[in-house]
């Protein structure tokens, strides 16, 4: 047992019982090194990372290996989605050396945490041109032990280059119509008319571009963004990308038509992409679209809610295959001879033709992802729906994928925004039950009395990493939604607080930064504008603040929001692609975003829902809503909103400019409309 065995994160306890002598990342770690006079090996990883298990599967449980680097290193383990500045600084010294970046990540240091060699996975013996990670052992120990001079002083003109990254920001105005323009012209350029998407394999679900794309359709009435926005979540939701039984998305497509996965399913691909179908069915009525936020919803509270109402972080993409190996995709995947046990020949039949199941398969070994082809025929909805059922009790008996169990700050805040906004739409209380219980998780065990988030919490057990930017900007925008759901004003106090932070703590004149100005210090502080997986702590901090603006009336708020869009209009036109989120926030500035209070004489009242779910249901982009009585103090936006002749009513307002108030709901669908 080595030093990972009390870590909080489900990664690092996977090593705990590695014969490598494991560090946690920690200043103890570097004074070691320091004593013994070695180099530090920094090895990057998360828990439902396919690689990062065959290496360690390979190298870390490996005896000989273990022994050497015991000897002449010092070994440090990083859950990457616990630290995430740590890993963002190495990786990118990692990319500009090599051109290319992933995990497992594996980074050799100075013991003053300076980089001097880099690479991801490396293999146990020779192979493809790739040198063993024996071999690189060795090579690094000779260098430090023959040619310290030069190695110290590599590691010293890396750390002084990767300090004089930052980013220059002048804060040259907001985007506006022009940018956002070039930036549709852009998409338009990367779209795959013929598939959905954008680029070429792998595919990345796009949830925050297709935002974008609906938000400027809203907006502009253009009809190739909407097109853009609805064929390629089509395509997504038909395909093998999808979980065609249980609901939930996939990590990305290794192909370009979406059809074989990296099957690990994280929270933050599902909690981003329940809420763009949710609002794609806002937009276009798609029962498809409905289908999909309500599956996806489902699947994150059966399979990622934790016990104490969190929401975990990733499935695994790998599982025992029902012989002791851990395959990829075990769990998901079928044969025809599968189906045919699990449902009869004649039933298997429509199966393999209604999934898309072939002899030759179109993953592994003759098996098939299941997904939707496109085809002629009409299928009997009720035994399709009997196929379903069985399918999936049959694929309850596999040996289940592992489970990161860690609930991680902000992509808990994205689950809530998303589980508020569906359930609100659908008429589901249980799913604004399910972000309200989480909401509350954040809030007792996360956040401490000085409005300070800690990243990860595991078991009812807070860890000891403190947040970053996009911890403090999506838990806010999921306290903002529940706000707007609900009308309880508690969820726009507690997004204050941590806005509050942002401004005071995370922001420099303008420019926002991934960690707070008293963390810890790292070779450089990061600071990355550009949307990936995750909306950037920047662009999540821009639209919160834009949001908590108009429901507050806080100039200080909507001058933050507006100084942090400047990079929106620098990047916008050039790598729309990556900055889906900033743009996204961009179509709400330029909207207003409108502000709609809902006032009536009770919550219940059936005409004041009515009025509260058509304001929620508008498509104007950022739009935010308010809910309550007449006088309750509860929401900024409920000032001095009365009843219009005993009735219900609502107000939208925009550009300091306010409608008269209506009591009809069709009236207020047009005024939201876009």
């Amino acid at each position: 047992m080595n030093r990972l065995a009390h870590e909080t994160s489900p990664y690092l306890l996977q090593h705990a019982d590695n014969p490598v002598d494991w560090w946690p990342w920690s200043a103890e770690a570097f004074e070691e090194a320091r004593r013994r006079n070695v180099p530090v090996l920094l090895s990057v990883g998360y828990s439902s990372c396919h690689w990062c298990h065959v290496m360690a599967h390979e190298s870390f449980e490996d005896e000989a290996t273990a022994g050497f680097l015991n000897e002449q290193f010092v070994s440090v383990k990083v859950d990457r989605e616990e630290r995430p500045d740590v890993d963002a600084v190495y990786m990118e010294a990692v990319q500009a050396a090599t051109g290319q970046g992933g995990w497992p990540m594996t980074v050799f240091l100075t013991p003053d945490a300076e980089p001097f060699y880099f690479g991801t996975y490396f293999p146990p013996a020779p192979r493809h041109g790739m040198p063993s990670f024996r071999q690189i052992l060795e090579g690094v120990r000779t260098a430090w032990a023959e040619r310290r001079e030069e190695v110290t002083e590599v590691a010293g003109k890396i750390a002084r280059d990767l300090a004089g990254r930052e980013l220059a920001f002048d804060g040259t105005g907001t985007p506006g119509e022009e940018e956002l323009a070039q930036a549709l012209l852009g998409l338009t350029r990367e779209y795959d008319p013929q598939r959905g998407g954008f680029g070429g394999a792998p595919k990345f679900p796009p949830s925050m571009v297709i935002e974008f794309l609906l938000r400027h359709h809203a907006r502009t009435g253009s009809e190739g963004a909407l097109q853009m926005a609805r064929d390629t979540a089509e395509r997504m939701a038909r395909g093998g990308i999808y979980d065609q039984l249980g609901g939930g998305f996939a990590r990305y497509s290794v192909d370009r038509d979406w059809v074989v996965p990296h099957f690990e399913k994280m929270l933050y691909d599902n909690a981003l992409l329940c809420r763009v179908y949710a609002h794609l069915w806002r937009t276009t009525g798609s029962e498809l679209a409905r289908r999909v936020a309500l599956e996806t919803a489902d699947f994150m509270v059966r399979e990622l809610r934790t016990g104490e109402g969190g929401f975990a972080s990733a499935l695994d993409a790998d599982s025992d295959d029902g012989s002791g190996r851990q395959v990829e995709g075990a769990h998901y995947v079928w044969t025809p001879a599968q189906l045919a046990e699990a449902l009869g020949p004649e039933d298997a039949e429509l199966a393999a033709q209604y999934f898309g199941v072939t002899e030759e398969g179109t993953f592994e070994h003759g098996s098939s992802v299941l997904q939707l082809p496109q085809q002629e025929g009409v299928f009997d909805a009720r035994r399709i729906e009997s196929i379903r059922r069985r399918l999936l009790e049959r694929r309850a008996e596999r040996p289940a994928p592992g489970r990161d169990d860690k609930v991680v700050a902000a992509w808990n805040g994205l689950a809530v925004a998303a589980l508020a906004e569906t359930g609100a739409y659908f008429d589901r209380p249980d799913l604004v039950e399910a972000a309200l219980s989480a909401a509350d998780l954040l809030v007792r065990l996360h956040l401490d009395e000085h409005a300070r988030l800690v990243r990860t919490s595991r078991d009812g057990r807070a860890g000891a990493h403190a947040g970053v930017l996009e911890d403090y900007a999506d838990v806010a925008e999921g306290f903002l939604a529940l706000a707007s759901v609900t009308g309880e004003g508690v969820w726009l106090e507690f997004a204050g607080l941590l806005l509050d932070q942002v401004l005071t703590r995370f922001s420099d004149d303008g420019a926002l930064y991934d960690t707070a100005v008293d963390a810890e210090q790292l070779l450089r502080r990061p600071q990355d504008p550009t949307d990936n997986a995750t909306p950037s702590g920047w662009t999540a901090a821009a639209g919160a603040l834009l949001s908590y603006a108009a429901g507050t009336g806080s100039a200080r708020h909507r001058e933050a929001a507006e100084g942090a869009l400047g990079v929106v209009k620098a990047l916008g036109p050039r790598a729309p692609r990556f900055i889906g989120w900033g743009l996204a926030v961009a179509e709400a500035l330029l909207d207003g975003p409108r502000e709609v209070a809902v006032v009536g004489p009770a919550p219940d009242d059936p005409a004041t829902r009515d009025l509260h779910r058509t304001a929620l249901l508008g498509t104007a982009p950022g739009a935010v809503v308010a809910v309550g009585t007449p006088g309750s103090g509860e929401l900024p936006l409920l000032a001095d909103r009365e009843l219009v002749d005993g009735a219900p009513a609502a107000y939208v307002c925009r550009h300091f400019t306010c409608d008269a108030p209506t009591t009809d709901p069709e009236r207020l669908r047009r005024e939201l409309s876009g």
